[in-house]
């Protein structure tokens, strides 16, 4: 069993060899938008950029406070804590700075883009169009993209009710209430706590009270003295072991189809 007490510490589980990696999503965001760009100087477009900026800013406050904790193990840095509760530094940035923001779309870009294109077979878009290049001989791009979240999914469902994480939590619990902390059954709840103010106009941010940061440090001081995260882990690792034996043929599928993918990736990356 590991010593879990920091991110980093977190060993790979059996099912990520399953999904993409960070660098597996960054080649193909790449690979994408080349492919998207060929197809608009196509269509007449010849300074469309590669990475062109957003016309709209849709809201992702959502998904940059799951990016703020390790799931499920919840929040695991102290200092962070400290400083920032379940929030963030608001001055804290999340967009790439490696990638160039080009310039906005026009309206005739974006319905090329998009919607329609100006020739016959362009239909769906260059964006659809980039996106089926790169998908070519894959076998089931639904199950390549789902099939293993879904299972991660269900074999959480029974991870949480395992009884050597339902004792690890309920430890991590009593730890929180003997800091003088109000009673969590897990590290989701707390750190999805109403107190904190995640929906007062803070695009997903938290106040980032006094007494949310003391929330907050407890709960990771008690992680890291109980080794919670590293039970939970444990268990995780043994019982996603157990369902990559018993799904063998479809998780063998799934591989196929993402070696599939990355050779196209790999092919357009490589074209000048």
């Amino acid at each position: 069993m590991p010593s879990v007490k920091e991110d980093k510490d977190i060993p790979e589980l059996p099912l990520d060899r399953y999904e993409f990696s960070d660098r597996d999503s960054r080649r193909h965001t790449e690979a994408q938008a080349r492919m998207t760009r060929r197809c608009m100087r196509k269509l007449g477009f010849e300074d469309f950029p590669l990475y062109p900026g957003q016309r709209k800013m849709a809201s992702s406050y959502s998904l940059i406070a799951v990016a703020m904790t390790s799931y499920p193990y919840g929040q695991l840095d102290l200092d962070g804590a400290r400083r920032w509760g379940y929030g963030w530094d608001p001055k804290r940035s999340f967009t790439d700075p490696a990638r160039p923001k080009g310039r906005v779309m026009t309206d005739d870009e974006y319905e090329a883009l998009y919607e329609l294109g100006r020739e016959p077979g362009e239909r769906g878009g260059c964006a659809s169009s980039g996106a089926d290049r790169l998908t070519e001989g894959v076998r089931n791009k639904t199950r390549m993209w789902t099939y293993a979240s879904k299972r991660s999914q269900a074999v959480d469902k029974a991870v949480i009710k395992d009884e050597r994480v339902r004792k690890a939590l309920d430890t991590w619990s009593a730890c929180l209430e003997s800091k003088g902390i109000k009673h969590y059954k897990t590290p989701q709840d707390a750190f999805r706590d109403k107190a904190w103010g995640r929906g007062n106009d803070h695009g997903g941010n938290t106040d980032r009270t006094k007494r949310e940061r003391a929330t907050a440090t407890a709960d990771v001081e008690c992680k890291r003295e109980h080794n919670t995260a590293g039970v939970w882990w444990a268990v995780r690792e043994e019982k996603q072991r157990a369902d990559v034996a018993r799904h063998r043929d479809a998780y063998d599928a799934v591989r196929a189809d993402q070696e599939r993918l990355r050779a196209n990736v790999k092919h357009v990356l490589a074209e000048k």
